[in-house]
């Protein structure tokens, strides 16, 4: 009897043997793969065979269900609180046929502006672009008349009457308003509660509406005071996003008194009136009307707008804050049903370069008038183009925010006494105050402006700009005596690095008078290296009234 080998050796010599054939050697290698699948079988089967066994688990004991455990963490305590007074917002309407228009361009930052006012296109921007982001319309065009729209939005109660405060973008083009209380049956076909708008503020985007509380006494959410969150400070963000009634997101306020004034936070201009609370809790399409509450369950702020490039939450929020919509609110539930704010008839530039300031003495603070409106208040006080408002009521001024803050809630009537740098002298003035809306309603008449042949002048080299004299058609519709307008702007130049542009029409260059040519020569011909430059500028459309200050350092 042959003594059998050892596998080891048996497998190599089998190794070699495949080696020195290639048909045999290609059989008997699929006989081996064979056999070893065969083996794998047979060794599953026995493992499947194992399990099948019956095992003894008499000695596990069975998971019992603990008691509820109230943890440290308050956010469940205060959406309990806070959340039956959230409600959610549907409206629909069918657009109204209208011919297609070309959106605004971007507002011009150096561009004057209303003392306590906003104007109609400022708005229609904001406008846009809250309803891009949280409901309606906002592809601009024509649409079809019988296209029935909806859009979804949020809100919360504030008076057990039925009384609600939300934003005037999520109602403002609506046929139908209906609301859904957080208590309400969750059934797609039960649209809610029919409401009708008390009042609405487009210059805050705040609105109000009212249901029938149908003998019930509705939950209402307690106001709170929002100068008192600090950054830091945690929130919580209650809504409908996505439609998704009751969900809360939480963060902490990353900002205040912040404005929307980036072009890359949706391409709008800043509001007057809109200064916000940043916030990173999520806020996404949906959610705008419903409140933004601090752990003390009480609103401090309305969800209003996101930054986004992607219509979705990318961590920062913004929030409508709790006084302005206090005061609001109070205004909207009045006989008159509108807000009423106060003017003195001037306009100012938004903003303005380091070196306008210096050249006429405000560096510190200060607001620079552009035009003092005709029969306004402002003007029957002597107030003058070219004044410096450097305090109210003996409150220093630092720019025209402050001001605009201060003179927009004062009532139309009283007055205000105004401390005004002239020409380096010191004067207190004493300006009455009128209703805004009224005394703006007819600002900006636009006029042709003059072309005449472009011809060369000395301020190419100096600052990167040629001119060229304007009619006298022109100087006639401005009420200006003369000036030279904008041919052509060089890229790069020191013109165009302070966003002097063309068609501009230069009336005078450090507080030297520009009538034509040849002044406009005498006046760039002293200018020097390191000296700042300040161009008094006017629209040549006519569409803002006043001066534009534009200015640099000369390099």
């Amino acid at each position: 009897m042959d003594t059998p080998k050892p596998l080891g050796r048996g497998f190599s010599s089998f190794i070699e043997r495949l080696r020195r054939g290639r048909l045999s050697a290609t059989v008997a290698l699929l006989a081996v793969l064979s056999a070893g699948i065969l083996l794998g079988s047979v060794a599953t089967g026995k493992v499947s065979g194992k399990e099948s066994q019956r095992i003894d688990s008499t000695d596990a004991r069975p998971l019992a269900l603990p008691n509820p455990v109230t943890l440290s963490n308050g956010f469940s305590a205060i959406v309990k609180q806070v959340g039956p007074a959230v409600v959610n917002i549907n409206t629909d309407y069918i657009p109204k046929q209208r011919n297609p228009r070309n959106r605004r361009a971007l507002p011009n930052p150096n561009q004057p502006q209303p003392d306590g006012g906003d104007d109609d296109d400022q708005n229609n921007d904001m406008q846009d672009f809250l309803n891009r982001f949280f409901g309606g319309n906002g592809g601009g065009g024509q649409l079809p008349e019988a296209s029935k729209r909806e859009a979804l939005g949020s809100g919360f109660i504030v008076d057990p009457r039925g009384y609600i405060i939300t934003n005037n973008h999520v109602v403002d083009k609506a046929d139908h308003i209906f609301v859904k209380l957080a208590s309400d049956p969750i059934d797609a076909a039960d649209q809610g509660r029919p409401a009708t708008v008390i009042g609405v503020d487009p210059a805050t985007d705040i609105a109000v509406i009212k249901i029938d509380p149908k003998g019930q006494t509705l939950p209402a959410i307690k106001m709170g005071n929002s100068q008192s969150a600090q950054v830091g400070d945690w929130v919580l963000a209650i809504g409908s996003p996505f439609g998704l009634s009751q969900t809360v997101s939480a963060g902490i306020v990353s900002a205040k008194d912040r404005a929307i004034d980036d072009p890359g936070a949706g391409n709008i201009d800043r509001g007057q009136f809109q200064r916000f609370i940043q916030t990173d809790a999520a806020i996404n399409p949906g959610n705008s009307g419903g409140p933004l509450v601090d752990m003390a369950g009480q609103v401090i702020g309305m969800n209003t707008a996101i930054y986004t490039q992607s219509a979705g939450s990318e961590g920062v929020g913004f929030a409508m804050p709790s006084n302005t919509l206090i005061s609001v609110y109070n205004q909207l539930i009045s006989p008159s049903h509108k807000v009423v704010r106060g003017s003195i008839g001037i306009q100012f530039q938004a903003a303005q370069s380091a070196a306008v300031g210096r050249m006429y003495g405000f560096a510190n603070g200060g607001v620079l008038v552009s035009t003092v409106t005709p029969n306004g208040p402002a003007a029957k006080a002597g107030l003058q183009a070219q004044d410096v408002i450097t305090s109210v009521d003996g409150k220093a001024i630092k720019n025209g925010d402050e001001l605009v803050n201060i003179i927009s809630d004062k009532q139309p009537g009283s007055s205000v006494r105004l401390g005004v740098l002239r020409n380096g002298k010191t004067l207190t003035l004493d300006v009455g105050i009128a209703d805004r809306d009224k005394l703006f309603a007819n600002l900006g008449n636009p006029a042709e402006s003059g072309a005449g042949p472009d011809t060369g002048d000395v301020g190419q080299n100096k600052l990167g700009i040629t001119v060229q004299p304007i009619t006298p058609a022109v100087a006639n519709h401005l009420n200006i005596k003369g000036g030279v307008t904008v041919t052509s702007v060089r890229p790069g130049s020191f013109a165009d690095e302070i966003n002097l542009s063309t068609d501009a029409i230069i009336v005078e260059i450090n507080r030297h008078p520009v009538t034509d040519e040849a002044s406009y020569r005498a006046v760039v011909a002293n200018l020097k290296s390191g000296e700042d430059v300040v161009f008094v500028v006017r629209d040549p459309k006519g569409q803002n009234p006043g001066n534009t200050y534009i200015g640099g350092t000369l390099p």
